[in-house]
């Protein structure tokens, strides 16, 4: 594990010096993840979650494991500003009111199929306006001649600051490794979707056609999946909502999450890899 562990970790490293998070705080977060991770998913029932069992598992000391859980957990839920201006987006390009063949309608402020009534279809705690001032200035929207609102297409997600940059590269980076991970843990079992297509050895003329057509390529699944998603979930609201409590269950039917993810990345090989 360690060889690949070292690549995994090289980019993660690079993001975090970068970032401001020395060694000695990534090595605090590490030792407490272990004894998470460690006693809520590897030891089953309470009795076996002893401190000696998790230091045996984990490598931390005793002392340690008693000291950190003491201590609260790490909150890993998105920031609020992100979760909103996803599914302002989301809505914007899966939508038939506010797309047509893939692209954002350019919308008008107020009115039917407009910018405000796309904002209230989503939340009613915040004004429109609000949200066009704060995009405006964020650079997600614009306005054209005409006074529509034109979604920017390098905003299909919403960077609204560093911390929503964050839970982006967070989020997604997690549940990658999720699925390589659960894919070679749980021999057996139908893997995760993980492919890539990976070429070498190419031109950056080459390799510049590439990408432009790679990026084409995924913009449209998203926007497929993301229109086929809008349509399932508007079914299950209609339906009564997911999670609820069916006649004579005590407790509400189980829910899922689905992140299906593209990827694409280039970089000059070093002068050791092309000979």
């Amino acid at each position: 594990m360690l060889r690949p562990l070292a690549r995994l970790l090289r980019p993660l490293v690079r993001v975090l010096i970068r970032t401001g998070v020395t060694f000695p705080v990534l090595a605090d977060l590490l030792r407490a993840l272990y004894v998470e991770v460690a006693t809520r998913e590897m030891l089953s029932g309470q009795g076996a979650r002893t401190d000696s069992r998790v230091s045996l598992l984990t490598g931390v000391h005793r002392k340690e494991i008693r000291r950190l859980r003491e201590q609260p957990a790490v909150s890993e839920a998105p920031p609020a500003a992100v979760t909103l201006g996803s599914q302002i987006v989301a809505r914007w390009l899966g939508t038939p009111a506010y797309a047509a063949e893939g692209r954002p309608r350019p919308l008008p402020r107020s009115g039917d199929a407009s910018f405000e009534t796309l904002v209230e279809s989503v939340t009613t705690d915040l004004r429109a306006r609000a949200v066009l001032d704060d995009w405006l200035d964020q650079g997600i929207v614009s306005l054209d001649g005409s006074g529509l609102v034109v979604l920017n297409e390098s905003a299909f997600i919403p960077r609204p600051g560093r911390e929503a940059q964050l839970f982006y590269f967070s989020r997604n980076l997690h549940d990658h490794i999720a699925a390589a991970g659960a894919n070679i843990l749980a021999a057996g079992a139908a893997p995760f979707l993980d492919r890539t297509v990976h070429y070498d050895r190419l031109s950056p003329d080459s390799a510049a056609r590439l990408e432009a057509a790679g990026r084409e390529a995924a913009q449209r699944l998203l926007l497929d999946i993301n229109r086929l998603a809008l349509a399932i979930v508007e079914a299950d609201e209609a339906a009564g909502g997911p999670g609820r409590t069916a006649p004579g269950e005590a407790a509400p039917a189980p829910t899922r999450r689905v992140n299906l993810g593209v990827f694409l990345y280039v970089e000059d090989e070093p002068a050791d890899e092309k000979a």
